[in-house]
């Protein structure tokens, strides 16, 4: 893929209201927000869950965002979900757009966004798809490559879960990171409003972003988040914003410290052999699990055992919380191991 960089500044930080309300909600809020961001947000359309709820202005709203420009100097960005709401955009001057996550899902939406985006490379930001696919989310990305658009970012905005979760939606920091290992020139900005539902837990997000050195943050902000028509609790005002701002850490990314850097190296060494044996044991592991599978296909036994998986996974997590390990890391391990074992003993099986 061919990326531009467009984002200068680290972190970059795009804020704005959940929703464009009213002209005077936006420009009071863009005001607040002047000299604090890079780039104010507002949705104009908005893909709600139910029809009932409240779904944006539309085409007006855009006007408003005009009028942003023109009285702020500030550049603007909105979701778009159509073909025909980038014509909107593009007609009204909008400086960035951005792809929403029950979009990023579709590839013939992505693809009619992407054919009417041809010829006119403004910065596309592309949130991940609501469920943990990164092909998809890569794929989004291509689409819109393929039709020249090369000011490219990616939005983090965390994924559905059915598990009981603090959060609105898992952060499951592990994609993004697989995203910047196979594009390694593609920006990604954190959305912790999306991810957090919650505004007391914004800050803390903000902060795992910026160490796991992610370039800047769209945070909602509203002037009154209580009068919001949409996510109301997660919604901070400029204010809070700017506190929050001020409060994050912002760490290099490398030391020159030579004495640093040896005590790095020393404990990398080490952890590099521990990773040796942990491989090493998964292979004996392995010739284990491969026997069994031998004695099931003799004796005609199906693969899969409820009563020992149950066994293998409460057991593991007993042990690792009386040695201070967390134990659902733990269950996320060993449900990776055994799902490779399922795959181990089926090859075997289908040999018959």
């Amino acid at each position: 893929m061919e990326i531009k960089k467009f984002i200068n500044k680290k972190p970059y930080i795009i804020s704005g209201p959940c929703s464009a309300e009213s002209e005077e909600q936006l420009l009071n809020t863009a005001k607040s927000l002047k000299g604090k961001i890079n780039v104010f947000r507002a949705g104009v359309w908005k893909p709600r869950t139910k029809p009932n709820s409240f779904e944006g202005v539309g085409k007006e709203a855009l006007f408003w965002l005009q009028k942003v420009q023109n009285e702020t100097g500030l550049k603007v960005i909105t979701e778009v979900a159509t073909a025909k709401h980038v014509e909107l955009c593009l007609n009204a001057g909008i400086d960035m757009l951005w792809i929403g996550a029950r979009t990023t899902v579709n590839p013939f939406y992505v693809q009619e966004i992407s054919e009417a985006l041809s010829g006119v490379n403004i910065p596309v930001f592309v949130k991940n798809p609501i469920h943990p696919d990164i092909s998809l989310w890569i794929g989004a990305l291509e689409r819109l490559n393929n039709k020249g658009i090369t000011k490219l970012s990616a939005i983090h905005r965390g994924f559905f879960t059915y598990e009981s979760s603090a959060f609105r939606n898992e952060p499951k920091w592990e994609l993004p990171i697989e995203l910047k290992r196979k594009l390694p020139d593609l920006p990604i900005i954190c959305d912790p409003s999306h991810i957090s539902g919650n505004r007391k837990l914004i800050g803390d997000i903000s902060q795992t972003a910026m160490d796991l050195d992610m370039n800047g943050l769209m945070i909602e902000s509203h002037i009154n988040p209580k009068k919001a028509l949409s996510d109301v609790n997660q919604q901070l005002t400029p204010t809070e914003l700017q506190n929050l701002l001020d409060s994050l850490i912002y760490r290099k990314r490398k030391s020159e410290d030579e004495k640093i850097l040896s005590e790095l190296k020393y404990l990398r060494e080490k952890i590099d052999t521990i990773d040796e044996g942990i491989v090493s044991v998964l292979k004996n592991r392995k010739q284990f699990v491969e026997e069994i599978a031998q004695i099931k296909l003799k004796h005609n036994v199906t693969i899969f055992q409820l009563e020992r998986w149950f066994q293998i996974l409460n057991s593991r997590q007993r042990q690792a919380t009386e040695i201070g390990l967390d134990p659902k890391m733990i269950s996320d391990i060993y449900k990776l191991i055994h799902k490779y074992s399922i795959l181990t003993q089926s090859k075997i099986m289908r040999k018959d």
